[in-house]
């Protein structure tokens, strides 16, 4: 089971610190959408947000998420009077039993793609989808500190290297991480099934905001507190922590954990003295969207 599927995932933690999407990224997506807004489904709908903002375009929203706490945050999070038109289920992507064949306008899925059962999926997506429907997937990979490489590529080495007491390379799901960090690209969607397939990445780079390559859609601002608490909201680190329970993290009085460590580091080779000296903070990601064949 996927770690934020658990029942042990703190589903608030994640809302409080995960980035979110700009309306550049939406109007992306509803630019390339042809035909009727009746109803869009967000698969693995996390806390909620994409279902909450697309109900402004769509007559009627569903988020579904195989989390039983992340699908409470969602609820606990959509006043019923602001957004009347969306409604949450507890389900997977791959088994949607409760909507009806070609009914969808089109489905989404913003950080989740990466979890999915192809195999499965795309002939319930070929289900419920009507004909010249829209998919749209997107995800985002590892962020970078634009305007510090040094600290850039320590996280890359704290991330990825397979020093299982320091490092966080052995704890990913896999492949799910690869096909992040690959930008969506290992997810092909039948050409059968969809047709005008689009692809749009973003390459963080390390010269300042907006250094990268491609067309950037997510990116914050976040002290470097915030920052080390976006971290431990990451599978691998949960995966980490359930190995290392006397490792806590030194906002706590204690001894400190991984992500204390690696900042460390970074504030030793980078001059960061204050952790609420604010970060330019950008990720590579990647936009993939297809039409369901007429």
């Amino acid at each position: 089971m996927a770690t934020f599927a658990k029942s042990t995932f703190n589903s608030a933690s994640y809302a409080a610190f995960r980035p979110t999407y700009p309306p550049a990224l939406y109007n992306t997506v509803l630019n390339y959408h042809r035909g009727p807004k009746n109803l869009v489904v967000d698969l693995g709908c996390g806390h909620g947000i994409v279902p909450r903002y697309l109900s402004k375009e769509f007559k009627q929203a569903i988020g579904t998420d195989p989390s039983p706490n992340m699908i409470k945050q969602s609820k606990e999070s959509t006043s019923s009077s602001e957004y009347p038109n969306v409604e949450f289920h507890v389900a997977s992507a791959e088994s949607l039993p409760f909507i009806k064949d070609g009914s969808v306008d089109m489905v989404v899925a913003g950080q989740a793609a990466h979890w999915f059962d192809y195999p499965r999926l795309f002939p319930e997506l070929n289900r419920v989808l009507r004909k010249g429907g829209t998919m749209a997937f997107w995800g985002y990979k590892d962020h970078v500190y634009v305007s510090y490489p040094a600290a850039s590529k320590m996280l890359v080495e704290y991330s990825y290297g397979m020093d299982q007491e320091k490092q966080l390379g052995s704890y990913w799901s896999q492949p799910g991480r690869s096909i992040l960090q690959d930008k969506l690209r290992p997810i092909k969607p039948p050409e059968d099934i969809f047709e005008d397939i689009t692809r749009l990445e973003y390459e963080a780079g390390t010269e300042g905001p907006n250094s990268g390559e491609g067309t950037m859609f997510v990116n914050k601002k976040m002290t470097m507190k915030q920052s080390m608490d976006y971290m431990r909201t990451w599978s691998s680190f949960h995966e980490w922590e359930k190995l290392h329970p006397n490792d806590k993290k030194r906002s706590e009085a204690r001894s400190g954990d991984l992500i204390d460590w690696m900042y460390d580091e970074m504030k030793k080779a980078e001059g960061w003295t204050d952790e609420d000296m604010e970060l330019d903070i950008e990720w590579g990601s990647g936009l993939l969207m297809a039409r369901k064949r007429e």
